[in-house]
């Protein structure tokens, strides 16, 4: 896998997980029942960022981690799957 292969895949799973996790924790304003005048009561309380980024470094490290480790054990052939002849 080229490098700038992997760094491609790594951001595309990074903002896939990004994605799913940011909605885990999430205390609305409607919820906590403090809201803030011209928010609307579906925003977070709390949204920690810090938190959430770094567990989606960590999720997606290990999720990118997992996909390198099945296609070097030829688990996984990108060759096959991207239509290419296997290179010589």
């Amino acid at each position: 896998m080229r490098l700038s292969f992997a760094i491609a895949i790594y951001v595309v799973i990074w903002w896939t997980v990004l994605f799913a996790i940011l909605p885990f924790g999430v205390r609305t304003q409607a919820e906590d029942g403090e809201v803030v005048p011209g928010t609307p009561e579906s925003a977070p309380t709390r949204p920690r960022l810090l938190r959430v980024l770094l567990l989606t470094t960590l999720v997606s490290g290990l999720v990118f981690g997992g996909l390198w480790v099945a296609v070097r054990v030829d688990l996984i052939n990108l060759e096959r799957l991207l239509g290419r002849p296997p290179a010589l």
